[in-house]
């Protein structure tokens, strides 16, 4: 793993970029008419694809080659498998303690916009959760990417470019509430941003925490419980918001895209 300066940096930019872009999510609902629905859907399903091939095939193994230098070969597979659900069992706990009506991954729509409803303070309510829900989903995250970069930065960017599509509708979920509470974009777009900076505080905290005691085996543990981490958000975020936002196949064929695209990349470089 490169631990270098300009690595680092490196590293920790893709992650503020990938965290950021809820910002996008959130201009999206300020300047269209309408969310593209099919759009949205085909870029999920896209996301969900690259996350789901590149934690198979790409992450698991590398975790399972640094860990099977330790533990052999049957013991690294072991490990490594504990440690994959061990991510998932994380990211899923994180999950349970999120209230469904504040789920960053609750469908909102930019027509939403339109509607009129009296009840402001619940709007405001909801926008919050949904913001400090985002948080604390994209933490983790934040630290996925910035570990895969560090790994190998064509790696970390794809990681980045999936997790950034991912963050676009949480953007459009925090910011149609908090701007039909308060009719105010400029709000409704800083909590839509802010909502965001977890990602590269996942980074920060990745670094402090962990740099100081990386070797085989930690990079090993944490290498596989990110594959987990994003397996998991791929299935229990990425595709079902994809399937509301459009069609059944639409999802379908951009997550086969996605997969297809990646093992393009993993092939070339």
């Amino acid at each position: 793993m490169d631990t270098s300066t300009s690595n680092i940096i490196f590293a920790f930019s893709l992650t503020l970029f990938a965290g950021l872009s809820t910002g996008i999510g959130s201009a999206l609902a300020f300047y269209t008419k309408q969310t593209n629905k099919k759009f949205l859907s085909a870029a999920l399903g896209f996301s969900a694809g690259v996350m789901i091939y590149v934690s198979f095939v790409e992450i698991f193994v590398k975790a399972r080659e640094s860990l099977s230098l330790i533990y052999g070969d049957t013991g690294g597979l072991l490990v490594t498998t504990i440690a994959f659900f061990s991510g998932i069992t994380l990211i899923a706990v994180i999950d349970k303690f999120v209230p469904t009506g504040e789920n960053p991954h609750e469908l909102r729509d930019v027509k939403d916009m339109k509607k009129g409803v009296d009840e402001n303070a619940e709007l405001m309510r909801m926008g919050v959760f949904s913001a400090l829900a985002i948080g604390i989903h994209n933490f983790p995250e934040g630290l996925a990417t910035f570990i895969s970069a560090l790994q190998d930065p064509s790696l970390g960017i794809s990681i980045a470019i999936a997790i950034a599509i991912h963050n676009i509708p949480e953007g459009i979920a925090v910011s149609v509430p908090i701007y039909f509470a308060t009719g105010s974009k400029r709000k409704a777009f800083k909590y839509s941003f802010l909502s965001g900076l977890s990602e590269p505080l996942g980074a920060i905290a990745g670094y402090f925490l962990l740099m100081n005691f990386f070797d085989e085996k930690l990079f090993g543990l944490v290498f596989a419980a990110v594959a987990g981490i994003m397996v998991y958000i791929s299935l229990d975020e990425l595709l079902p918001t994809a399937e509301k936002y459009g069609e059944h196949h639409i999802a379908i064929y951009g997550m086969i895209g996605g997969m297809l695209l990646m093992a393009i990349s993993l092939i070339v470089l």
